[in-house]
């Protein structure tokens, strides 16, 4: 997490990665407000850009040139990440409803979160329909329904439904795609048949005269079937029914007709227009809920009603980025007036392009250059970020320096160290309140008793296994750094053959007020409940104290049969090495650090973290595995050189077998390396013939510091293979085996590397 030694006395929350929301991130990151806190919450990791998304499907830029990373975007914002989604809103606590994690608090709120078709009026529709908005959803369905079509050799009949400006791009960006996908697939007499439906008497009748006749023309010489007054009254499988009596036939059906709102902003009592659009002022607040914010589609700006459309959005991030930041400060907000009139560059699919202005139009690939040229200038804003020094807080925010800031800042500063730095009685109870741990027969006392400490029995003819873990957070989201956090302290016990029992949570949160320390305490210890319950593990207690970064940790004891313990240094000659999850977190997060690592790349180690290796050590053990340890801060290659030497072996492993995270190759290649790799890097002395393997990729990931990795196991030869399958059935993908045991050499290198 990025340092700040301003504790946090405002959460401004962004709801939905839009255009106008990255304008905003990108403005709080040039000019920060201390002790304001962001958070982005959005279901998606890359943001598709919707003046590129016809020109990706075209095939003119690949994925990564139409969509804005937000994590790193984030990250450079200092701004957390929360991958989820917002399904509710309390305006009366100003909470946010989450669909998979606990809720989330706010002071100030901005809703950028787009729409969806407006298809609920038309039977038959939301079954059999593929909506264009939202578009990351559409970006998916593209994928499929370019797999379903290929392999077909007999024709396909594709229904576009909406004949403005975003329709007809659509359409003839589908239809130039597909065209050159099927190329030398289908017989040379068969093509795609295009249909385009609209209720109204001409496509694009937002536009001018000019700018439909050129695109009636067009769709003409692309021999589009138009099919105007058509309104949709129901859509069957396969087929769809209009007012005027006349039946289609079709294969596809997309949709781009005008939208509506997701629900939950009316459910919470936000004023709306009747399609469920948030309606803001001038300022772009709310009309009846003052510290509000929209932008965007889901925005309905009641003195200057514009189109849905990306342009707008773009056009009110500025505004909105001063306003969100004037309520933050309690500053007068300054009134947005949309332009008229505004300029469409609206694409024919082939690198060839219509502008549309007022009363007039200009067309050819000069126009399509010109497109090209703006929409790439914009996404580098956002994708090509610099490197930027961490700036030195000011120890009191000018900008938050009312009286009350004050106050609650020098209470903050003045607390003491020692006991004093506990954090209070009554935060701990309220954050605290809503935990509920898995009861535990063998546990006495534990979470919820007034008792000074915890008491759990040990059953008859059991063992207590120990172990202690603790980091500072490296990541953004406390629920899913409680999970990770959780995950990595149990671990220890699962590679010695052990149950969990108890864990004792060591936590020290940031200076902040009450109320957020609070939050933030309840956040992370959710996430890590979670992970403890549902590996029937009670948390029994803890202590929470205040510093300067986020750390937690937990202290846990298992149980085990005295003659069941795992131990590293039971390697046997002939066993084969099975390691259960791919590697590279280090890196990653390294690269993370530096605004320099893909959302999805992060997202693949997070769920690598998250996931338990509970079932993992059980099925080990079902196999007869003779010796294990979990894959940490030594790296691959030191816990496997801890395993070696008790077990006085040697050990030859498979480089190319080891399995990887997405993106580990390409942050290691770019070289980018955790800060702990330079003191893991001095055991490359067990490694014989280093100078051999040492230029690949691969290599320098055996040195990599996991966090919450898999465990590393040897297993009888023959039962390696079954249970490296039945550990892929039970869930963990990346599961390898990466090389086998061998008799002890002579050699003072223990460890032959291959490709």
């Amino acid at each position: 997490m990025r340092g700040n030694h301003v504790p946090v006395l405002k959460d401004l929350v962004l709801v939905g990665g839009g255009h106008a929301h990255v304008t905003v991130l990108k403005k709080f990151a040039m000019q920060p407000v201390p002790g304001v806190r962001i958070t982005l919450i959005c279901r998606d990791l890359q943001a598709p850009y919707s003046g590129m998304l016809p020109g990706y499907i075209a095939g003119h830029y690949t994925f990564d040139e139409a969509h804005i990373d937000l994590v790193p975007l984030c990250r450079f914002a200092g701004a957390r990440f929360i991958h989820d989604e917002v399904i509710g809103l309390d305006t009366e606590t100003k909470r946010l409803i989450c669909r998979d994690r606990p809720d989330l608090g706010y002071d100030v709120l901005s809703i950028n979160a787009g729409s969806a078709p407006d298809i609920s009026a038309v039977p038959g529709a939301s079954a059999n329909v593929t909506p264009v908005k939202p578009i990351d959803g559409f970006v998916d369905n593209w994928q499929n329904l370019c797999e379903r079509v290929i392999p077909r050799r007999d024709g396909v009949r594709v229904g576009i439904v909406g004949a403005g400006a975003g329709g007809v791009e659509l359409t003839l960006a589908v239809q130039y795609r597909l065209q050159e996908l099927l190329a030398g697939k289908w017989p040379d007499n068969v093509s795609p048949e295009f249909h385009l439906f609209t209720d109204a008497d001409d496509v694009l009748v937002t536009h001018n005269r000019f700018v439909r006749a050129k695109f009636r023309r067009v769709l003409a010489e692309r021999n589009i079937n138009v099919h105007t007054g058509h309104k949709v009254v129901e859509v069957r499988p396969g087929a769809l029914d209009c007012a005027n009596g006349a039946t289609f036939e079709l294969d596809e059906l997309l949709w781009v007709t005008m939208a509506r709102a997701q629900a939950w902003p009316a459910e919470a009592g936000l004023d709306v227009d009747e399609q469920g659009f948030i309606k803001v002022g001038n300022t772009l607040e709310s009309v009846s809920h003052p510290g509000i914010f929209a932008a965007g589609d889901i925005a309905h700006m009641v003195n200057h009603p514009r189109p849905k459309s990306g342009v707008f959005a773009v056009r009110q991030g500025p505004p909105l980025s001063l306003n969100v930041r004037n309520r933050l400060l309690d500053r007068p907000l300054k009134p947005y007036f949309p332009q008229k009139e505004f300029l469409s560059l609206i694409s024919t699919g082939d690198r060839y392009a219509i502008a549309s202005r007022s009363w007039w139009a200009l067309e050819g690939r000069w126009v399509w250059r010109w497109k090209d040229w703006i929409d790439r200038r914009f996404m580098r804003k956002y994708n090509d970020l610099p490197d930027m020094k961490e700036e030195e807080r000011q120890d009191i925010p000018r900008g938050l320096a009312d009286k009350d800031a004050i106050r609650e800042i020098s209470a903050i500063a003045m607390r003491c160290g020692g006991c004093g730095a506990k954090v209070g009685a009554t935060v701990l109870e309220n954050a605290l309140a809503g935990l509920e741990p898995v009861s535990r027969e063998d546990v006495l006392v534990g979470l919820h008793e007034p008792d000074d400490a915890a008491v759990a029995s040990v059953p008859a003819g059991k063992v207590m296994v120990h172990t202690v873990d603790s980091f500072r957070s490296f990541i953004d989201d406390p629920y899913i750094f409680g999970q990770v956090a959780a995950n990595h302290a149990l671990s220890d016990l699962y590679a010695m053959g052990a149950e969990p029992q108890t864990a004792l949570a060591i936590v020290t949160v940031p200076y902040a007020g009450e109320k957020k320390v609070e939050e933030l305490l309840a956040q992370m210890l959710q996430g890590a409940l979670k992970v403890l319950n549902e590996t029937g593990t009670a948390l029994v207690g803890g202590h929470t104290s205040e510093g300067e970064e986020l750390s937690l940790g937990f202290s846990v004891n298992g149980l085990i049969d005295r003659e069941h313990i795992l131990h590293k240094g039971g390697l046997v000659v002939g066993d084969r090495l099975v390691l259960t999850k791919a590697i590279g977190t280090g890196t990653l997060f390294a690269a993370d650090m530096q605004h320099k690592a893909k959302g999805p790349w992060i997202a693949a180690a997070l769920e690598s973290m998250v996931q338990s290796n509970l079932e993992a050590a059980r099925c080990l053990f079902r196999h007869r595995a003779t010796a294990c340890t979990d894959v940490t801060g030594f790296g691959l290659l030191g816990h496997l050189v801890e395993m070696i030497k008790p077990s006085r072996v040697d050990v030859e492993v498979d480089l190319g077998a080891i399995p990887l995270l997405p993106g580990a190759e390409e942050t290691v290649a770019a070289g980018i390396f955790s800060s702990l790799q330079p003191q893991n890097l001095r055991l490359r002395r067990a490694i014989r013939d280093a100078e051999n393997v040492s230029k690949d990729l691969r290599y320098p990931l055996i040195f990599d510091p996991q966090t919450s990795g898999g465990l590393l196991a040897g297993v009888p030869e023959d039962q390696a293979d079954a249970c490296a399958a039945e550990l892929r059935n039970l869930g963990y993908s990346r599961t390898a085996v990466i090389g086998r045991v061998l008799p002890e050499s002579d050699r003072l290198e223990p460890v032959r590397l291959h490709i």
